[in-house]
């Protein structure tokens, strides 16, 4: 079978290898729709593990099962890490920091023509798409509930001021999210076709991230990797705010800590997202409470990936690029 190896953001290549054999309890799914996500272009970051095959955001059909949950002819989505439902991490509902979570994943990644799944994710990371979603949202159920865990750790809600700094895919989300959440939402960019596309999707205010002035919030979301918008979000936030690093800078933060003293401010981050999140974002997808579909903008065949993570690591007049394997 196909599959795209990634080097580098500019050396993902394309490869052959066999198809994998599935054992007891595992299914094979062939891949219809695989999302870019932000952090596979990461450079800094992915590159200690190169080369490797990525993709996490995978919807599909089950092409062979030794399972007796699911079918063959079933379309899905498979969620990539699952948590083991055990540990004191998971007996405490922190699921994003168990081990299992961490280290699991299916083979050989998203960016094939098919992965096999493996037993626990079998168990715990297939959902099963309604007919009236389509593979291209089915990848976009994972990147939703990572949003939907990140704004339950701050506690957004209805009335409170959220700034969200950064309007690529992620941060627009974010904006559906709260606003669908009661939050009066201000989001910023540098970039006026991301401002533009954060007023359609509900920002009650944009700002050019050059140009924010005395804006003050009790939520912030940092969702841009941009260090000048980390310093951005220490100005702005309120006493008794909160910051979420939904997106982190590739360099350490620094802080004053007098100002978080005096003020209160809480820093906080979240990873990834646990089945609850999961099946959460895929119920307001199909119910058609946040609409997802606007956010992709581009679909390549596996064999022009190079060009999707082209895209995603210098984004134009683009957000969410889909591979088609």
């Amino acid at each position: 079978m196909l599959i795209a190896k990634y080097y580098s953001n500019s050396d993902v290549r394309l490869e052959e290898m066999p198809k994998p054999e599935i054992g007891a309890g595992e299914i094979l799914v062939k891949v219809i729709a695989s999302g870019i996500c932000g952090t596979d272009v990461m450079e800094w970051y992915r590159i200690k593990k190169a080369p490797r095959i990525l993709g996490h955001e995978i919807a599909g059909d089950i092409v062979e099962s030794q399972s007796k949950k699911y079918k063959v002819g079933q379309r899905v989505f498979v969620s990539h890490h699952v948590a083991c439902n055990t540990c004191k991490y998971c007996l405490a509902g922190n699921h994003t920091a168990c081990e299992t979570l961490h280290n699991g994943n299916y083979y050989p990644g998203g960016y094939s023509e098919y992965v096999r799944v493996p037993q626990i994710n079998v168990e715990h990371g297939i959902y099963v798409l309604p007919d009236n979603v389509t593979y291209e949202e089915g990848t976009m159920i994972e990147p939703l509930a990572c949003v939907l865990r990140g704004q339950r750790v701050i506690g957004v809600g209805k009335g409170q001021t959220v700034l969200i700094l950064g309007a690529g895919v992620s941060g627009l989300m974010n904006i559906q999210v709260a606003k669908f959440k009661g939050a009066h939402v201000i989001a910023t960019d540098i970039d006026d076709f991301r401002l533009q596309r954060a007023k359609e999707f509900g920002a009650d205010k944009v700002v050019n991230a050059n140009d924010v002035g005395d804006i003050k919030a009790d939520k912030i979301i940092l969702c841009t990797g941009s260090y000048s918008a980390v310093e951005q979000a220490f100005k702005c936030i309120d006493r008794k705010g909160t910051i979420l690093l939904f997106a982190i800078p590739d360099k350490n933060i620094e802080i004053s800590t007098v100002d978080i003293w005096r003020n209160e401010i809480t820093i906080t981050s979240s990873y990834g997202a646990a089945g609850d999140d999961l099946q959460e974002s895929l119920d307001v997808i199909a119910s058609g409470k946040i609409n997802v579909k606007p956010l992709i903008t581009h679909k390549f065949p596996l064999t022009r990936i190079q060009e999707g993570f082209n895209l995603v690591a210098k984004p134009k007049d683009s957000l969410k690029i889909v591979i088609e394997p």
